[in-house]
């Protein structure tokens, strides 16, 4: 290889030596860019969790007590059966 050849083999490879410098730097700046969004999100997503969690205690709140305030449907049935039968007995034996 001839001293020309040298010196252009050399630039060729500095100028290489550039070019990957350069596009390991646009990598790692993508990269940084990729985790800060990635942490963003995370972060994001362990709030909406927190909110859905309080959310879902409080409704969970709210159907115990509607469950606790609701009417005994079952023991209205029995008694206005009962008193539907009393009324029954009793006109019968009034008549």
């Amino acid at each position: 290889m001839s001293a020309p050849e040298q010196t252009a083999l050399a630039v060729e490879l500095s100028e290489l030596r550039g070019e990957i410098r350069t596009g390991l730097a646009d990598i790692k700046g993508s990269l940084a860019v990729l985790v800060e969004r990635t942490n963003r999100t995370d972060q994001d997503v362990r709030q909406l969790r927190a909110d859905f969690e309080g959310e879902l205690e409080r409704m969970r709140n709210e159907v115990e007590e509607l469950k606790r305030n609701r009417w005994p449907i079952p023991a209205i049935g029995a008694l206005t059966g009962v008193v539907g039968a009393i009324s029954g007995i009793l006109a019968f034996v009034l008549k």
